[in-house]
């Protein structure tokens, strides 16, 4: 199986029970994730030798953040400890009408504070094929975004295929922001992943007449700014994940893919949802699992979009599924019916 590299940061979950809110909750549910921590755990479910990057300080809630990842096979031996404190984000899980809300308490920690000399990108390259990161991490701060760059230098020149989940979040950082830093790191990235949010947010193309708060799907549109994007930046492929948000508890959920030649758009999935959390991720992680399976594009969309359609319906910020479970999913078999 392919080596395949991911960078970011893991963060301590707190959650409040089943659907409470903030006000009512007098206990958090733990877990640990994080965009890319997130794909480093699909694809190593998914039989990929993987290793996730971060930096973690040397206490007890690093170790339990990295035992997390052990957990599920992901290799750790290239994460680096220092710094002071884990990123911490805060989950109220919404239904039906009610949104729901996450709350970041992640300013100085130890990724935030890294700098690129903290970590020996040449040797952690050596063997691998893809390298995974999105736009949560040079949001994060300055020197991180300096850390993502140094790594995207040294991936190219060790001849990785690079592919980065646009991930807007306006919590983090302004749209001017994000288009000047993510603008120049499109240069080394060979697949770009994103929704209509990111694609304007982060590179400033909007697909038509799509309304990200609606769910109004224009397909016309993502395949016109499939084509000025790679226009501009000479990617292998734009993909974009398409949720039709009815509300918070119910979504359809379908993708597209371009590849320089032909568009094409996926079989679409009405969802209930459990935890939507990582649910972009697990689509990353299933294209990217499916390109390395030297799948057509069109075949690695539609496992990517049933791998990411069953993280909706498991809790946490990791997809515990396997490729079987996929497989069996986008071959149509989605009645949910018991397994004796």
């Amino acid at each position: 199986m392919a080596k395949v590299v991911t960078l970011g940061e893991i963060m301590l979950r707190l959650s409040t029970p089943g659907y409470e809110r903030f006000l009512q909750a007098d206990s958090f549910d733990v877990c640990y994730g994080g965009g890319e921590a997130n794909v480093a755990v699909s694809l190593a479910n998914f039989g990929f030798d993987v290793s996730y990057v971060t930096k973690l300080p040397k206490n007890e809630i690093g170790e339990s953040a990295i035992a997390s990842l052990r957990k599920y096979g992901v290799d750790c031996s290239d994460i680096v400890r220092g710094g002071d404190r884990v990123g911490i984000y805060y989950l109220e899980t919404g239904a039906s009408v009610r949104p729901s809300k996450v709350i970041y308490d992640r300013a100085h920690s130890a990724i935030a504070e890294a700098v690129p000399s903290d970590f020996d990108f040449d040797k952690i390259f050596e063997g691998a094929e893809w390298f995974h990161f999105t736009g949560i991490t040079p949001a994060i701060s300055d020197s991180a975004a300096e850390v993502t760059k140094a790594a995207l230098i040294a991936a190219k020149k060790h001849g990785l295929t690079v592919s980065c989940d646009l991930n807007f979040r306006k919590k983090l950082w302004s749209s001017e922001k994000a288009r000047k830093v993510m603008t120049d790191l499109m240069q080394y990235v060979d697949v770009c992943i994103g929704n209509e949010e990111d694609a304007d947010k982060v590179l400033g193309f909007k697909p038509g007449n799509t309304d990200v708060t609606s769910g109004k799907l224009e397909l016309a549109g993502y395949e016109d700014i499939f084509k000025q994007m790679t226009q501009r930046f000479g990617f292998k492929y734009v993909v974009s994940s398409l949720r039709e948000s009815i509300s918070a508890s119910d979504n359809n959920w379908s993708a597209a893919i371009y590849d320089g030649k032909t568009f094409y758009h996926s079989r679409s999935y009405k969802l209930h949802i459990v935890d939507r959390v990582g649910g972009g991720d697990s689509f990353a992680a299933g294209l990217i699992c499916g390109l390395l399976d030297h799948k057509s594009g069109a075949e690695a969309l539609e496992f990517a979009v049933a791998a990411s359609a069953l993280k909706h319906t498991i809790p946490g910020d990791f997809n515990c599924v396997t490729r079987d479970e996929v497989l069996a999913l986008a071959g149509g078999d989605g009645s949910g019916r018991v397994q004796r």
